[in-house]
């Protein structure tokens, strides 16, 4: 890990003091810059679209008679934005709605609509959910075909190897396959971000097998969600040079909070649905 990655001057990581009091400046956005460079990037022609959609479960603010409300928020922040929002100062900026009065919902979601877009650089939508909506909508499952039980051998965790993938047609194939083995590190702490991916192409066969390793070979690899899902939508394009590809994790939450990235050369959109482990 570098010494030198600029969530090292966040609070991740470090003890923190939990304010309960509105604290827009908590919120800390690293540029997404650096790694778009890594990747070999164009920020003004990147090669897909989408979003992060971010589902908070924490969520409390104080009503002006002073009870509380909690409800789920949900946040979705354009792909193309030029930061991102570290994950522990966007939890401390959460928990200091706690104590804080706001005269309606309309008045929270405005609120968070100011400083989460000020803080990416870009526009980002706010929905502040009731908790029987929620629930009534149940859980999902990704679709097309998992591919985790299929026999392979491999022996390297510590980096993405895109050298893994391989197609076993030239014949232009429509499928869907995701598996629940993805495991990644914060790039700062070390600790384990565990999720599910979703992979929709058209294009050259793609060996299965041989996919599913390079999936369990992210799982010491540090780097944030969003950089890893557009690593995976990188290697894939590279090797397929598809007519459409869409490459979607759904990460389990740590400290409330989920971060789902979703890359696309398409126009449309997911629901954003929670799954079995979130």
């Amino acid at each position: 890990m570098s010494s030198h990655h600029p969530a090292e001057h966040s609070l991740l990581g470090k003890s923190t003091e939990y304010l309960d009091q509105y604290s827009p400046e908590l919120l800390f956005p690293i540029s997404r810059l650096t790694k778009w460079v890594e990747l070999g990037l164009d920020p003004q022609a990147l090669p897909y679209q989408g979003v992060d959609y971010w589902t908070c479960y924490e969520l409390s603010w104080l009503e002006p008679s002073g009870k509380p409300r909690v409800a789920i928020g949900e946040f979705t922040i354009p792909a193309d934005s030029p930061n991102i929002i570290e994950s522990k100062s966007f939890k401390l900026y959460l928990n200091s709605l706690n104590q804080t009065v706001f005269e309606s919902t309309e008045a929270l979601e405005g609120v968070m609509t100011r400083d989460l877009s000020s803080a990416a650089g870009a526009p980002v939508h706010v929905r502040v959910r009731r908790l029987g909506e929620v629930e009534a909508e149940g859980v999902v499952r990704l679709a097309g075909d998992c591919i985790d039980d299929l026999d392979i051998r491999i022996d390297n965790y510590d980096h993405p190897q895109a050298e893994l993938l391989k197609c076993t047609a030239d014949e232009a194939v429509e499928e869907s396959l995701h598996s629940h083995l993805l495991r990644s590190n914060c790039p700062v702490t070390g600790q384990p971000d565990w999720g599910s991916l979703f992979i929709e192409y058209k294009g050259p066969k793609l060996d299965r097998e041989a996919l599913l390793a390079y999936v369990v070979s992210f799982r010491r690899h540090a780097d944030f969600h969003e950089q890893c899902v557009e690593r995976i939508f990188l290697d894939l394009q590279r090797l397929l040079s598809p007519e459409r590809l869409t490459v979607y994790a759904r990460y389990v939450r740590r400290g409330g909070l989920d971060i789902n990235p979703y890359r696309t050369t398409e126009q449309n959109w997911p629901a954003n649905g929670r799954l079995v482990r979130q």
